[in-house]
């Protein structure tokens, strides 16, 4: 017996599959076309439905006997479809501009604060409730025609199920969800304009939908009676991959984003965290609850650096057989650690929390004649690092606790990074040997619904495999310290420099 965690991203899709021992056997993956243009972010989802049927068919010929499969995926991207789960429109990304307008009219009638406090988030045109009122507004036809208002997690599970459910930290990503009676919240609703009839159910994480559909069977290649489990939002898959149960661990998701995610055993302070634009999400433990703190350029800063200036640093790696990561790191190995005189503000896509902030954009600052490609290397780690340091402060007070992080990701595989960000938070970091906790944490939450596991601790023990852990060193904290007390000062100086006319 296998179980599967499927994860709908972005821009793919892929099927990771395990045995009942939580051991990795195999993944297939699927990309599809995301269109993006001056007035709209937009994705085909009867691509994504494509891209899931093939990579759940791929496994499905070397495994036939999977037992579940848990479904997880991005947020707040919604769309609208007829009862058959037709889709009506293409689906509105989260970074589809649309809705800021419907997002302030939404604001102005509730108060930020009161929607603050009803659903976990401070109001942002990014959430799918604002974009599905610029649908009801701009496209009435569609609004009338539908029949479902789904996110990508319920709408993969109706496919596959005929069931129209929603676990609670994907419906938490809509702006219309309370998180305290963990239910759509009626005051939103009514607020928005939007019918309550057009929602899925919401359920715990790691809930069983049901049952393959037979043309869903058809089309994947497994038997009818594969459960489906609607496991969660990707960054509480991604906290349950990394073994975080309890306040005292929190995760560095050390991806393409860079995202902090602390747990909370109460609800934690909503004023302090609508300050700094934290999100507060119901976790996989009831009476849990998760945050995430995050840069938009983690990973993705890394490898701007890599493709756009480190050109001759790539042919002299590839001449070592290196990667050009390692070359650079070991290129500025004989500075003795030290900090590396630049100020790198890591907005190149934008400010993410606390500051929430499209306009911000990216600055390297300290730079001369004599500054090599390993040091600008090394200046964005630093940055991302600070950045991190940044939310962490910000979270202070909050109710956070946790003495340890756990890294997921690809950039946990760099030993100079994790100890860089171990000495700049001054916590231990533990790399965990598995990069992609996402579908880990899918697969574990599916093996505990099916009764593979008796719960998720029991899942870890099997699943959750450290590799090195990183202590602070105070000497190197001091020293970056000293340079974190200019860093904090880099956005407010840069931001009215940058501000673009309208």
């Amino acid at each position: 017996m296998k179980i599967a965690g499927l994860d709908i991203g972005t821009t793919g899709c892929k099927c990771t599959v395990f045995d009942e021992q939580g051991r990795y056997l195999n993944k297939a993956y699927r990309d599809y076309p995301v269109r993006r243009a001056v007035g709209g972010h937009e994705i085909d989802v009867s691509a994504v439905m494509e891209g899931v049927y093939a990579v759940i068919r791929e496994m499905a010929s070397s495994c036939p006997d999977i037992a579940g499969i848990g479904v997880t995926s991005f947020g707040e991207t919604f769309i609208m479809t007829d009862e058959k789960g037709t889709p009506l429109h293409p689906a509105m990304l989260y970074t589809d501009p649309r809705g800021n307008e419907e997002c302030r009219e939404l604001a102005q009638r509730l108060g930020e604060k009161n929607i603050a406090r009803i659903t976990g988030v401070r109001p942002h045109e990014m959430y799918s409730i604002s974009k599905a009122m610029w649908m009801k507004k701009h496209r009435p036809d569609i609004y009338q025609a539908a029949r479902h208002l789904f996110l990508m997690e319920d709408y993969v599970v109706f496919h596959l199920t005929g069931k129209a459910q929603i676990d609670y930290s994907l419906a938490a990503r809509t702006m219309a969800f309370d998180i305290r009676r963990l239910d759509w919240s009626q005051e939103m609703l009514d607020a928005a304009g939007i019918d309550r009839a057009l929602l899925s159910s919401c359920v715990p994480a790691g809930s069983v939908a049901g049952t393959l559909l037979s043309q869903a069977a058809e089309k994947t290649g497994l038997p009818e009676q594969t459960k489906i489990i609607s496991v969660s939002h990707d960054q509480v898959a991604a906290a349950v991959g990394a073994g975080a149960f309890d306040k005292s661990v929190a995760v560095d998701g050390a991806g393409t984003v860079e995202c902090l995610t602390p747990v909370y055993e109460k609800m934690p302070d909503i004023d302090r965290m609508y300050e700094g634009y934290f999100a507060v999400v119901p976790y996989v433990v009831p009476g849990t609850y998760v945050a995430y703190a995050f840069s938009y350029t983690g990973g993705a800063l890394i490898q701007w650096c890599v493709e756009h200036l480190a050109k001759k640093e790539a042919e002299q790696a590839g001449e070592q057989g290196i990667s050009v990561n390692a070359f650079l790191e070991r290129a500025y190995a004989d500075r003795d650690d030290k900090p590396s005189g630049l100020l790198v503000l890591p907005h190149f896509a934008g400010a993410a929390t606390p500051y929430m902030d499209t306009g911000s954009k990216g600055a390297v600052l300290g730079l001369t004649t004599a500054t090599t490609v390993a040091e600008i290397y090394r200046g964005c780690m630093e940055g991302v690092a600070y950045e991190m340091y940044l939310n962490y402060r910000a979270l202070q007070g909050s109710g956070i606790s946790f003495a340890k992080l756990n890294a997921t990701g690809g950039g946990a595989r760099s030993a100079v990074w994790m100890q860089m960000k171990a000495d700049v938070l001054n916590l231990p970091i533990t790399a965990l040997k598995t990069v992609d906790a996402g579908t880990v944490g899918s697969a574990m939450l599916t093996g505990v619904a099916i009764g593979v596991f008796r719960d998720l601790r029991e899942a870890a023990a099997h699943m959750v495999e450290e590799s090195v852990t990183y202590e602070p060193r105070p000497e190197m904290h001091a020293k970056y310290m000293q340079v974190f007390a200019r860093y904090s000062r880099v956005y407010e100086a840069v931001r009215p420099l940058v501000q673009m006319e309208e």
